[in-house]
């Protein structure tokens, strides 16, 4: 405690030091009049010999890390007073820089949270997740993501890379509450998935090794979520019987609020070895996730080689693919926050320049002040120190402000972001790491806005300068071009981020108003839960759609209705196709539907050629087919469609209810309608062949009714109607095509809001950098405006000169960021829709807004030159 001490006993101190030199000095007098010198003679004397009594003062006092600290203090009281002198410089440095830091803060927390800090799980940058790709460009699949029970057993015991490796399975699962049936999200996990995850549950117990064990009780472990929605958080349901799928199961846990592995709601119990399972596994410490792939690649292709004849399970070329479980779990949506943190980055670059810019301009005008500090004996580190100290407070604050702009924004943020981009599992909060980036931020800031000025204005010789007003004397030149320099930095970023948010802004106007080909408006659709019993039986599914579409057709509001396989336009299945005559190397990829005859009505898709399916046709389970334009125009360019013949090679696979090596005759040629594309979310037209729904019994059951009235008001009397049809049917997922939608473009509307404002709030910077440097030049220039009025120059071409000088600026920075976007643009390429990245409107009006803005902001100090007084100017130093 003795530094605390020291620190706040400086008076004691000072009297020790006092005392302490006036004994030597009182000793050295003694000395000297011992020596028989005069009282006066032996005091000077003394004097000189100890020199000085304040200078040895001050060189005690510079040894101090007490007086270093002293003096910062110092220099902080007088920052505070100096700023807020200047009001409102003040206010404008702080605005400037909070916009900057705030947003550049909340963009941080996403990140944090979503690539760095997202699951609650051991050692999760580790985990990977396995795939079969087929790499040939053809043949009915493109890879796998399940592995049948030998190769599970395979990778397990022959690995070179993996810690542990867990199975699991995805399903749905249904609940029967002796009231209703309705679905869950289920996973079948191997029963080391929880020690794997290192996550304990919060009430009983996880699963255990003997939980898989085929004479083992059938047990369950039911997430947080599900537990406080479904029974409001009763711990006494803990060894309660559920009825899962048919199946009394008992539950022995309840996990943490944060744990929802493979997005699930409950967790069974399954053994590696029970049907085709999808793997996931932890790396060895300073394994790659290449070498992993290479060694799991190295036992697929010995599997190969052991089972020849399997064509289903292993193409002719073929590679293990290994894939972090982040990446798996959040897909694209990281290319979107790099975008997101690059132009947030830019934001704060902009925000330094401009604060930057107005403290050049404050310490130009005080090299006066500066001059005089330095003749009374202040060192140019001194000085420097100074207005850093005057830089980092207003940095300080600023990180103050925008900390509490990023805490208040965080909430809208969390509700741009769509469901489904980030894990459930990932909380995006204000956290220590984000906190510590602010405080480094903050550091940044004060150095790239306070040492150029602070150089600047201690440079050369300071004595002439004590002759000057103060008001920035001397050679000008050089700021100038530094001001000048910073302001097309400004104008430069601030164009590249408007062209980004102009190109998100027209990828998401283009994706939300394109023509679907269909209305989508007024259609409701809903799954259904089917009991074990419907399982392999393709007549008792039949008949209920038969049965249950007659229900639903005789509705009030109803005016048409149909099953589908999966409801369009963003869910589709495919399937290489196959044409008699017509060989070919590559994928022929066809979008295929399995539906009702109602259907094409249903969507209001018009017969081009031939007829739709009747509904005699899907009861007598005729191998017809109706294709879309796109399907004609790609395979019979320049034949009739009608009555050809066409195999879907996806229905020979064994192991589905389908109709194998069947070929089905085209009878009817649709219009199109879009469906969503691969890799980016843009809409596009694809051969699409549709087939009745009879012929097989292994789809999804997917009904669609299309209504007068709102659908939603339908949903509850549709209910009535199913368990009319089956009491043990009910309905497990429902919504409208409308919604279905408008969930879709969340994502492309998130990536919109956040270029937009950040593009805003660097218009707005801009308006203030250009206008500060402006109003600056027009002051320091008072003198010489004041010769040309008096020489005869009219106000107006003041006026022109002075809009020329902004505009130069304007353009100069307008150059460099086209320059710029032309060679950034390109990494949003994946992000947009229906828009290249150079497109020449959005640059166009980019450059429109950013001439105007700039040239907005350069007119009140244009005024103001041309409204100077030739009398006054002339005295103005």
């Amino acid at each position: 405690m003795r530094w605390l001490r020291r620190l706040f006993g400086k008076s004691r101190a000072e009297n020790e030091l006092d005392r302490e030199l006036r004994f030597h000095l009182e000793q050295q007098v003694s000395e000297n009049l011992a020596g028989g010198m005069p009282v006066e003679e032996a005091r000077r004397d003394a004097l000189i010999k100890l020199g000085g009594i304040e200078r040895v003062k001050e060189e005690v006092r510079d040894t101090r890390w007490v007086t270093h600290i002293d003096n910062m203090i110092r220099d902080f009281r007088f920052a505070l007073r100096s700023l807020r002198k200047d009001r409102r410089f003040s206010f404008i440095a702080i605005f400037a820089l909070a916009l900057g830091i705030g947003a550049t803060s909340v963009m941080f927390s996403v990140v944090y949270n979503v690539l760095l800090d997202p699951l609650p799980y051991k050692s999760f940058n580790r985990s990977v997740v396995i795939r079969l790709e087929n790499l040939a460009n053809a043949g009915g699949w493109k890879g796998r993501n399940n592995f049948s029970p030998p190769e599970v057993a395979a990778f397990r015991e022959q690995n070179h890379v993996f810690e542990d490796l867990v199975a699991y399975e995805q399903s749905s699962v249904i609940y029967d509450d002796g009231k209703s049936r309705r679905a869950v999200n289920g996973v079948s996990v191997t029963t080391n998935t929880f020690e794997y995850l290192g996550v304990t549950p919060l009430l009983g117990r996880a699963l255990i090794p003997a939980d898989g064990t085929p004479a083992s009780p059938l047990v369950f472990v039911m997430n947080y979520g599900l537990w406080q929605t479904e029974f409001a958080g009763d711990p006494k349901i803990l060894g309660t019987t559920f009825f899962l799928n048919d199946q009394p199961r008992t539950l022995v846990g309840i996990m943490p609020p944060r744990f929802n592995a493979y997005g699930a709601s409950v967790w069974l119990p399954v053994r590696p070895d029970e049907g085709w399972l999808a793997l996931m596994g932890r790396l060895k410490p300073g394994v790659s996730v290449q070498a992993a792939a290479a060694d799991l690649n190295v036992i697929a292709h010995r599997l190969q080689r052991l089972n020849p004849g399997e064509k289903e399970t292993y193409p002719e070329k073929f590679a293990i693919e290994a894939q972090t479980l982040l990446d798996s779990l959040i897909g694209g949506f990281k290319k979107t926050l790099y975008a997101l943190l690059a132009a947030v980055l830019m934001l704060l670059l902009i925000a330094c320049s401009n604060v930057a810019n107005l403290l050049m301009a404050r310490a130009t005008a005080r090299e006066r002040e500066m001059a005089m500090r330095a003749t009374l004996g202040a060192t140019r580190t001194r000085l420097i120190r100074q207005l850093l100290v005057e830089s980092f407070v207003l940095a300080a604050a600023a990180s103050l402000v925008g900390c509490a702009l990023a805490y208040s924004s965080l909430r809208v943020v969390q509700a741009l972001i769509p469901a489904g981009l980030i894990p459930q599992e990932t909380l995006i909060r204000m956290n220590a790491p984000v906190l510590f980036l602010s405080l480094g931020i903050t550091v940044i800031v004060t150095f790239l806005c306070g040492l150029a000025p602070a150089f600047y204005v201690v440079r050369g010789d300071l004595q002439p300068r004590l002759a000057g007003s103060g008001s920035g004397c001397g050679d000008h030149s050089r700021r100038g071009k530094l001001r000048a320099g910073l302001v097309i930095t400004e104008v430069a970023l601030s164009i590249v981020l408007l062209i980004a948010a102009g190109l998100v802004m027209r990828s998401f106007l283009i994706l939300t108003r394109v023509d679907l080909g269909f209305n989508p408006r007024n259609i409701l659709y809903f799954r259904l839960s089917l009991p074990t019993t419907y399982d392999h039986s393709r007549e008792k599914q039949n008949m209920l759609t038969h049965q249950l579409l007659d229900r639903l057709r005789a509705l009030p509001g109803v005016t048409s209705v149909a099953e589908t396989m999966l409801q369009p336009p963003l869910t589709y299945d495919w399937s290489e196709t196959i044409i008699p005559g017509k060989p070919h190397a590559e994928r022929w990829e066809t979008r295929f539907g399995i539906c009702s005859a109602g259907y094409f009505q249903t969507l209001g898709l018009p017969l081009l050629r031939g007829r739709f399916f009747s509904e005699d046709d899907v009861n007598a389970q005729r191998y017809l087919m109706v294709v879309s334009q796109a399907f004609a125009r790609q395979y019979f360019p320049a034949e009739d469609p009608l009555g050809q013949k066409v195999k879907l090679q996806v229905l020979d696979r064994p192991f589905l209810d389908a109709p194998h090596d069947t070929y089905f005759e085209i009878v009817g040629v649709v219009g199109d309608y879009k469906t969503r594309g691969y890799e980016v979310p843009s809409w596009q037209n694809f051969p699409q062949a549709f087939i009745p729904y009879s012929v097989q019994g292994f789809s999804w059951r997917t009904y669609m009714v299309r209504t007068a009235v709102d659908p939603n008001s339908l949903l509850q009397s549709i209910g009535k109607e199913v368990r009319a049809v089956d009491p043990s049917v009910g309905i497990t997922t429902s919504g409208t095509l409308e919604g279905s939608l408008q969930d879709f473009y969340r994502g492309p509307q998130f990536e919109l809001v956040t270029f937009t404002a950040f593009a805003a709030i660097g218009l707005v910077l801009v308006v203030i950098g250009v206008f500060s440097v402006m109003a600056y030049t027009v002051s320091l220039q008072t003198h010489e405006i004041g010769i040309r009025l008096a020489l005869g120059a009219k106000q107006r071409n003041i006026l022109l000169f002075a809009l020329i000088r902004g505009f130069r600026l304007v353009a100069a920075g307008i150059l460099t960021g086209l320059a710029a976007s032309l060679a950034l643009t390109r990494f949003l390429s994946s992000q947009l829709s229906g828009v290249s990245p150079t497109d020449p409107w959005t640059f166009a009006v980019a450059v429109t807004i950013v001439v105007f803005v700039g040239m907005a902001a350069c007119v009140i100090p244009a005024r103001r030159a041309a409204n100077v007084d030739p009398l006054v100017a002339l005295r103005y130093e």
